[in-house]
């Protein structure tokens, strides 16, 4: 995995915190921290989005913080399990690693990293 896939997965980490702070965040402190981890996530998926092609960023991104807003929100926020949404988010992960492994890394294409 090359640094650009670390940007995406980075972005994806900043995307649970801001999306976590859209329903829980209820002080200025708190919104600051959303309003800082959307800006910190957009601008590290779009840095990824340069080197990698940008559709399969996007679905990397958005499944992977899918899977990190539901596990923090059962984890964390005592949301009740649900293995069918479990199962869901277990699919929707397994077709974003598909993508991700399909997608050639510009190294291996000659390109920059």
């Amino acid at each position: 995995m090359n640094s650009n896939w670390l940007k995406v997965v980075l972005a994806a980490v900043f995307e649970v915190v801001w999306v976590i702070g859209l329903k829980h965040a209820d002080g200025f402190w708190d919104w600051a921290v959303t309003v800082i981890a959307i800006v910190i996530s957009f601008t590290v998926m779009i840095m990824a989005g340069r080197k990698l092609p940008v559709g399969t960023v996007y679905a990397v991104f958005v499944g992977l913080g899918t899977a990190g807003t539901m596990l923090s929100e059962i984890i964390f926020f005592n949301e009740p399990f649900n293995a069918s949404k479990l199962l869901l988010v277990g699919v929707l992960l397994a077709g974003v690693i598909g993508l991700k492994l399909v997608t050639p890394d510009p190294v291996s294409e000659g390109g920059e990293a």
